[in-house]
């Protein structure tokens, strides 16, 4: 699948997980108590990214440094390379 983004030189497009919903011991979160997740998934990556691919889960530093844009209705994040800290396996 080609992603809708693609992004330029040191940028990856990715989409995030969705949050926890329900703990390790099965009590549920409301939606609005839910951590926000700092994991997401690679959809594209621009030509001067060497580190990731798509397909690749990654951990990125907080959302003041990401670009969320919304397309076709679904949601994406742009993330500057040097923002991805490691890949989650």
């Amino acid at each position: 699948m080609s992603a809708k983004v693609q992004p330029l030189a040191e940028y990856v497009v990715a989409q995030t997980e969705e949050a926890q919903t329900k703990t390790a011991s099965g009590l549920y979160i409301p939606g609005n108590a839910a951590e926000k997740p700092k994991v997401a998934k690679v959809v594209a990556v621009g030509k001067e990214v060497a580190d990731v691919k798509v397909g690749d889960r990654i951990l990125y530093k907080n959302d003041y440094e990401t670009t969320n844009v919304k397309v076709d209705g679904e949601e994406f994040l742009i993330i500057y390379q040097k923002n991805i800290v490691a890949t989650v396996g």
